[in-house]
């Protein structure tokens, strides 16, 4: 994977830098949010393709930058399977860390009846020291009414994230690679090294440079929640009904070739 990290860091140095401050001011206020899955190869293109109407988040002169989480569910895997049973609302628990600046938060996403996704979050000292930490025992029991004592982590997660912001500053686009699970249940690891999500974030219906371009690379929407895959490939006990299709189409996508008009 050096070499794939080398080859899309030169890719993204030829897009204008963004900070981490400056994107901070990006206020999306009508956003609407769109998962794309693609691979490595078709990653690459869609770089050369995007360079002239992307800023490229860097932080410390990198555009890559590393990701840990650690998500949490209950004895009997409720938010696993509320997911798996297109339940709404439903709510996902995770600690993520910020790899390079070792900044860790706890956070519970909620999806409500209208599909719509909510994130909250509260800083915790670490990855590990988040069930010892007042405010994060407090901020779990106001958003999910659930306590520490009642939850377990699950799965653990390990990727690289690059993240583009159109000239307009109208969109975002997170770029998720070198995707790496391990659960903490059974003990099994998985790897998805060339599968590729990305996230397409905007604001409302504002014209978007990246959709005509997702088009010519045919990539497609595509759901992919971390957790619930990263939970199906690394168990064998869990009921995974919903995602067999899913799972099967992450192969395909996986192995897919660039478009003839574009190689």
């Amino acid at each position: 994977m050096e070499n794939t990290h080398q080859r899309l860091e030169a890719l993204l140095q030829a897009m204008p830098p963004i900070t981490l401050a400056e994107m901070k001011d990006i206020r999306l206020m009508k956003r609407t949010d769109q998962k794309y899955l693609t691979n490595i190869e078709t990653l690459a293109q869609l770089l050369r393709l995007t360079r002239d109407d992307y800023f490229a988040q860097e932080i410390d002169g990198r555009r890559i930058s590393p990701y840990a989480t650690t998500y949490w569910d209950d004895e009997s895997d409720a938010f696993f399977h509320f997911h798996q049973a297109g339940h709404r609302p439903r709510r996902k628990v995770r600690v993520r860390t910020y790899v390079g600046s070792g900044q860790s938060f706890l956070e519970v996403k909620r999806k409500d009846n209208h599909g719509k996704t909510f994130k909250s979050r509260v800083t915790v000292p670490s990855l590990d020291a988040v069930v010892d930490e007042q405010a994060g025992q407090d901020f779990l029991q106001e958003k999910t009414g659930f306590d520490f004592s009642q939850l377990r982590p699950t799965v653990a997660n390990h990727f690289y994230r690059i993240t583009l912001v159109n000239r307009a500053k109208t969109e975002r686009l997170t770029i998720d690679f070198d995707i790496r699970f391990r659960n903490l249940k059974t003990g099994r690891e998985a790897a998805m090294d060339h599968i590729v999500v990305i996230e397409l974030k905007r604001d409302g219906r504002v014209h978007s440079p990246i959709l005509p371009l997702l088009r010519q690379l045919r990539i497609k929407p595509s759901g992919f929640s971390k957790y619930c895959i990263g939970a199906c490939v690394t168990d064998d006990t869990l009921r995974v009904n919903r995602f067999k299709k899913r799972l099967i189409r992450i192969r395909k996508v996986a192995h897919k070739p660039l478009p003839q008009s574009v190689v």
